[in-house]
């Protein structure tokens, strides 16, 4: 946090009165008093937290990480890698052999040759070798016959309906129907029309226009009352609420929250700077009261008397632990042996050693020697050269 660009309070507006000299450095001292536990509480919190992060959170996240990345990353990627890739490949083969090639099979074998040699194949001989010449003859007999028979009976229907109802009809709309039209419109237009006319002139038109002037005049003198009414309504206001509130928020509750805002800010500034000083306080004591007494204690005493131990207690002791127990491993080694050889002894005491082989030639093998051709079924054949052993025996 910059403290230097905060050195000096803001300017205060003009118009200051002796109400803001009065509250300004007892607010000051009251909000210091407030804020000064607060900042250092909060100071104490931002340390404490700082530290945590770089003892033990930022090493208890990295041995997070590398027991996560040992325990589940890895053996997931090989468990992935050697049994899940070719068991994905397996069922994919299988579903494909169980689910996708039969089906293909069935259509390309069974559906689409039935389709096309059960079905298309006769539809198309059907429309070439029947319905085309069927239809061809059928469109022949229409023109040919039925076609001018039709025009000769539409023209004698055609003459025969119209003496009998098309000129009665003209008759009748000519002489009968447009005559009576043409009366009831002239009444119409006499009776109705022009009567109508003649009273919306000379009757509704004045009236409406009275009527109009007159809603004319009155809506005029409403909107003049109302307008003196709301004018004398918003003086009212002015006058007695918004001039009041006004002033007050001029006079009070502005030099009043800016005080308080300007105290609040040197005191969080001097806040801060009485925190850094006991933090430095009681850090130069930490340092000078206990950390320099243990640092003096481990040069002096602590590293002499371990490097004492090391060399004159330690290093003998593990030296003789050492040969003792070669000692011991050697004893063990030797008795070990003693007890083998008189367990052999008392065997061969109890039950006789085994005799001296007596010189001889060696045996023949029972399958085929140099001397001999005769062979044995069920025996595996000798080998032809006799080992340098068995030549210095029988030389023997």
């Amino acid at each position: 946090m910059d403290y230097g660009k905060h050195q000096a309070p803001a300017r205060y507006e003009a118009g200051e009165g002796c109400l803001t000299t009065l509250i300004r450095i007892p607010v000051r001292i009251v909000v210091l008093v407030v804020v000064l536990p607060v900042r250092m509480v909060w100071d104490a919190l931002v340390v404490a937290g700082r530290a945590v992060d770089r003892a033990l959170l930022r090493p208890l996240g990295r041995a997070l990480s590398w027991l996560f990345g040992t325990l589940v990353v890895i053996p997931a990627g090989r468990l992935y890698a050697s049994v899940l890739t070719p068991l994905g490949h397996a069922l994919l083969w299988l579903a494909a052999a169980v689910f996708v090639w039969p089906w293909v099979a069935l259509w390309r074998y069974a559906v689409v040759p039935g389709a096309r040699y059960g079905l298309v194949v006769p539809m198309v001989w059907l429309y070439a070798s029947v319905l085309t010449p069927l239809g061809h003859g059928v469109r022949w007999v229409c023109r040919e016959l039925l076609v001018p028979a039709g025009r000769g009976i539409r023209a004698v229907v055609g003459q025969v309906l119209t003496v009998l109802l098309v000129l009665p009809v003209a008759g009748l709309w000519r002489y009968v129907l447009v005559p009576l039209a043409l009366a009831a419109a002239w009444l119409a237009e006499h009776l109705v029309v022009r009567s109508s006319a003649w009273l919306y002139r000379e009757a509704l038109t004045p009236l409406g226009h009275g009527i109009t002037w007159l809603l004319d005049l009155l809506g005029r003198g409403v909107a003049a009352a109302g307008a003196g009414l709301w004018a004398a309504a918003g003086w009212l206001v002015a006058t007695l609420v918004v001039a009041p509130l006004r002033w007050l928020y001029r006079r009070v509750l502005a030099p009043v929250g800016r005080e308080i805002a300007d105290a609040l800010g040197v005191a969080w500034r001097i806040a801060g700077y009485l925190s850094r000083a006991v933090g430095r306080a009681i850090a130069w004591l930490a340092r000078y009261l206990v950390v320099a007494p243990v640092i003096w204690v481990h040069r002096t005493v602590c590293t002499p008397m371990g490097h004492f131990l090391r060399d004159r207690i330690w290093a003998p002791a593990k030296r003789g632990a050492v040969e003792a127990g070669r000692a011991a491993r050697s004893a063990l080694r030797s008795a070990r042996e003693t007890v083998r050889q008189a367990r052999r002894d008392a065997w061969r005491a109890l039950v006789g050693g085994p005799g001296a082989p007596e010189p001889r030639e060696p045996g023949r093998s029972l399958a085929r020697t140099l001397g001999s051709t005769t062979t044995v079924p069920s025996a595996a054949p000798a080998s032809e050269i006799s080992s340098p052993g068995k030549q210095v025996a029988g030389r023997g």
